[in-house]
């Protein structure tokens, strides 16, 4: 897929309103817009020591090898530090490695500021010298964060190394930090030059992290993509089993190739038309109308994508109980996340806490709830009338339908962890 620029880079000419330019009261209007241009590539082999693509991207050839500030993940670093360390060298690229432990609880401004006092004790160049982003999503929205604010906006790469950032927190413009109780409350639009997606990563990430990511990717199945949710329903046990590695797979790594593909076509489709969020109806905010406050009531038990689940699961229900939403599409719906071993209710999700995540959501959607809801598998529709007594009867209903399928475990977040 091809994302073309939101807008096209031009101005018009600067001009004086009003009927005359000496009047003693004076109004210019200026207009501008900025074209945006990035990619996301699926690359293999990133870490390989003759592979070039890590160490040009975002790069003019006239000014490579270059420097380069690499900002890694704690966890990430344990793993793949020598590794990278190993590359940059091999690339002739001057390079430090900043490690930050990234994490929810510490996503704040406190980390975005060590990370730009790690930029500028670096000396990085306004302009050539793209910081490198690896790890999850965490680590991906802070130095997103840090590198808009750095001189107004300084360049990034990001390569994530969870299946949740190679497919949606590390696509798209937006970065963002927690503040107080609130999730993401702090942010910018800044898109990184280049998302660089290597599945190799996945080979060392845990099963509960992979279910993680696979959340988001059945947002967009049940939503948008139906084959998509076919992949889900058939597979996605196994694609947990196999880390969605291509060496050792019973398929050769066809099925979670096309997954990758799909899901990150699907999220840049919807993304690319309002990357500013303009239009705030988004069908991308399915699963995330609730679970921004059930995420942060429940810290450190969940991670993102398990707040998500509990957020599709109920709604799906929402959807199920207005006639949206067949009882045996919500079946498929429910046993999909049930193979996947992810959670669809958590103990803070009492009545007041649901209501008040939907009120904070109305206020996020400039006082319109916006809510997304499946039609069937594959598509959705939005609705903006939701009442408290559908909150709390969906609520009530939705362990009953679970119990229904005869799972044990869709209540647990940790199940094969």
């Amino acid at each position: 897929m091809t994302v073309q620029p939101e807008s096209t880079s031009m101005s018009t000419p600067l001009r004086p309103r009003g009927p005359d330019i000496r009047t003693p009261h004076r109004t210019w209007q200026v207009s501008t817009s900025k074209a945006v241009s990035y990619e996301v590539v699926l690359s293999p082999g990133l870490l390989d020591r003759s592979n070039p693509t890590l160490a040009t991207a975002g790069v003019a050839r006239e000014q490579r090898p270059g420097r380069r500030l690499v900002v890694v993940d704690a966890n990430v670093h344990a793993l793949h530090g020598a590794r990278i360390g190993d590359y940059f060298t091999q690339q002739a690229v001057d390079h430090e490695v900043f490690v930050v432990d990234a994490y929810e609880s510490v996503k704040s401004m406190e980390t975005v500021f060590e990370i730009v006092s790690a930029m500028d004790a670096f000396g990085i160049s306004r302009r050539h010298e793209p910081v490198i982003a690896v790890g999850g999503g965490v680590l991906t929205d802070l130095v997103g964060l840090a590198t808009s604010l750095y001189r107004r906006s300084t360049p990034y790469l990001r390569v994530p190394t969870t299946l949740i950032g190679m497919v949606d927190a590390g696509i798209g413009a937006k970065t963002g930090v927690n503040f107080r109780q609130h999730k993401n409350r702090l942010g910018t639009y800044h898109p990184s030059a280049a998302t660089l997606d290597d599945r190799d990563f996945l080979d060392t990430l845990s099963p509960r992290h992979l279910r993680n990511g696979l959340a988001e990717i059945l947002k967009m199945a049940v939503v948008k993509d139906a084959v998509l949710f076919g992949h889900l329903e058939t597979h996605g046990s196994r694609l947990v089993e196999e880390r969605m590695q291509t060496a050792g797979s019973a398929d050769g790594g066809t099925v979670a190739e096309d997954v990758m593909a799909r899901a990150i076509h699907s999220m840049l489709e919807e993304l690319q038309p309002n990357l500013w969020e303009h239009d705030l109806q988004r069908l991308v905010d399915f699963g995330h109308s609730f679970s921004p406050v059930v995420e942060m009531a429940a810290l450190p038990e969940l991670l993102h994508g398990e707040a998500v689940c509990i957020d599709m699961a109920f709604s799906a229900v929402l959807a199920h109980r207005r006639g949206l939403l067949g009882r045996r599409d919500l079946e498929r719906i429910l046993r999909v996340m049930d193979a996947l071993a992810l959670p669809t209710w958590h103990p803070v999700c009492t009545p007041d806490l649901m209501a008040r995540a939907l009120a904070d959501t109305v206020r996020h959607r400039d006082g319109r709830q916006l809510l997304p809801l499946p039609v069937g598998i594959g598509q959705a529709c939005f609705v903006n009338d939701i009442s408290r007594t559908e909150l709390d009867t969906a609520l009530a209903a939705l362990p009953d339908l679970v119990a229904g399928l005869g799972s044990l475990a869709a209540t647990s977040a940790h199940r094969g962890a």
